[in-house]
């Protein structure tokens, strides 16, 4: 019985990766039109809602330091764009109205080169920021493309930034780095005039389009779906995270960000703490988080998206492309659990999410259709990010490229938590509306991370409900700022002068309360002067 004939639950698991290689290996054919992926449908409809946004612009700044041949750096670019199809594609309506990806045979990529040498040298890294955020900002045209931009500043001769600007919909991630690699395997080739050390690519992005729309039908389809309708059956619309401002009726994707740093120490101690209880520090992470927002809004049933690179063949590995997929992890914090339970129940959805990471977000969102919420992203508002494969410093060519952090002024969700495993240390930023938050209110937030992080490591048997949120100058500020009540008055004057005094100028203001019962300042004096004049009638004097 071959394996096409029998059906995919009663395969084995070695006959069912023999299948997937099969499937993925039916190229997409010659032709330059090709289905959108699930992912690349979304992002596309997306677009079209949002026309001119710039919230899924891709950009990647580095600093190039050393003497740099600027013909051999072009021309690495355009061979990695000739290499990698999807950075030749573009987004047209098809004959029957759906878009279609279209892949042009070649595109010439201009590396644009701005030279900040005549500006003093304290203002050139600034002025070169100014402009490397500028250009991430700038909109593409999913229709026209291209969909990849290239700018080069130069701040002296042996000192430059490349800045490579992609759209989502041809990009994620991982593929910076693929896109990374493969530009400096071409640099350092040309300059030695020889190919470059790299793998054929056996497929494109294209192909692994067809294939999913071919992979995801019939019984794993049903099989995802069915794993997924019954996990996020009757989950909460929204995460009720008290804000700063009211939510727009329309997201914006306006958004800032701010970096933290967790010590060496505390680092450290986390992973030793997912090795004791068999998890990962992605886990760990992750509990945490959940445990901090259901601290910040009272709920038990919390549903946070997280990114999974979503190349589950070896065949993808090298492709620039849209692979990242994101799963809904939903976390139950009910009966106030200590944090090594509620660990345990992380852990569990973690690995059953990752047994379902096939099914694309976008698929599960048609299937499940939610109330539909132009002020807010379905099924879930905060994203938690962890990253255990930054890019290091790295030396080719005679150049060393370090990374150059920017920021685009935007935020695809309310909040978003990023983690960038370095190795030594954990550190990583928050990113967040600003529609809804002020920065002084995400910064308190951030000193809450690493003060719960601490109190899990510290007691990771104490409930949920116990464990430790404000810093020690919060501590301070409410045992000493917030109660010291004291009032100074003029002694010269009686109470009830005191009292007229607020009388005349807060009559409305709440004097007394007891119980469920109040007074303004205005009754309690009415009622005093009763009670006065009943008192001299009845001949009682001051004495």
């Amino acid at each position: 019985m071959s394996l096409t004939s029998k059906s995919v639950a009663e395969l084995s698991p070695q006959e069912k990766r023999a299948l997937l290689a099969q499937l993925l290996r039916r190229k997409a054919g010659k032709s330059g039109s090709f289905p959108l992926s699930f992912a690349q449908q979304r992002l596309w409809f997306l677009e079209q809602m949002d026309p001119g946004g710039t919230s899924y612009n891709v950009p990647l700044a580095a600093r190039l330091s050393g003497v740099l041949d600027l013909a051999a750096l072009e021309k690495s670019l355009n061979a990695v764009v000739q290499r990698q199809a999807i950075l030749r594609t573009t987004f047209p309506l098809g004959v029957e109205g759906q878009p279609v990806q279209v892949v042009a045979p070649n595109l010439a990529l201009t590396l644009a080169v701005v030279d900040l040498q005549d500006i003093p040298e304290g203002e050139r890294k600034t002025e070169a920021r100014r402009r490397a955020v500028a250009e991430a900002r700038l909109p593409f045209d999913l229709t026209r493309g291209p969909l990849i931009r290239a700018l080069l500043l130069r701040l002296n001769p042996r000192d430059h930034v490349l800045l490579l600007n992609l759209h989502h919909i041809v990009s994620d991630g991982w593929s910076l780095g693929v896109l990374l690699r493969e530009v400096m395997a071409h640099y350092e080739a040309f300059l030695a005039g020889r190919p470059p050390a790299l793998p054929e690519l056996t497929i494109q992005y294209a192909d692994y389009a067809v294939w999913q729309r071919r992979h995801l039908q019939g019984k794993v389809l049903e099989e995802q779906l069915g794993y997924w309708k019954e996990r996020l059956a009757h989950a909460p619309a929204a995460l009720d995270l008290p804000a700063d401002h009211p939510r727009p009726p329309v997201q914006t994707f306006r958004g800032a960000h701010l970096p933290y740093e967790l010590s060496p120490d505390l680092s450290r101690a986390l992973r030793d703490l997912s090795q004791q209880e068999s998890c990962t520090p992605f886990m760990v992470l992750l509990a945490a988080f959940q445990a901090l927002l259901g601290r910040y809004t009272g709920q038990e049933d919390i549903c946070v998206g997280s990114p999974i690179a979503g190349r589950t063949r070896a065949e993808t590995e090298g492709l620039v492309g849209f692979f990242v997929n994101t799963l809904v992890l939903r976390a139950d914090l009910s009966g106030n659990p200590s944090f090594r339970q509620f660990l345990q129940r992380v852990r569990e959805t973690a690995l059953g999410a990752f047994a379902h990471q096939d099914l694309p977000f976008e698929r599960l969102v048609e299937e499940l259709q939610p109330e539909r919420d132009l002020s807010r992203s379905p099924l879930f508002q905060v994203l938690f990010v962890y990253q255990n494969a930054p890019l290091p410093a790295l030396e080719f060519g005679g150049l060393t490229l370090t990374p150059w952090e920017i920021d685009n002024g935007t935020s695809k969700f309310d909040l978003s938590l990023f983690v960038v495993d370095r190795g030594d240390r954990l550190t990583g930023t928050l990113e967040y509306s600003t529609d809804l938050y002020e920065q002084d209110t995400m910064a308190r937030l951030l000193g809450h991370w690493p003060t719960l992080l601490e109190g899990i490591l510290a007691h990771p048997e104490q409930a949920l409900a116990d464990l430790p949120l404000l810093t020690e100058t919060e501590r301070w500020q409410v045992l000493l700022d917030f109660n010291a009540t004291q009032t100074n008055y003029p002694q010269v004057h009686l109470l009830p002068e005191l009292i007229e005094d607020q009388v005349r100028r807060r009559p409305e203001a709440v004097a007394l309360v007891f119980e469920d019962q109040q007074l303004t300042y205005q009754e309690l004096n009415r009622r005093a002067n009763q009670l006065a004049h009943f008192l001299q009638k009845q001949g009682v004097g001051p004495d």
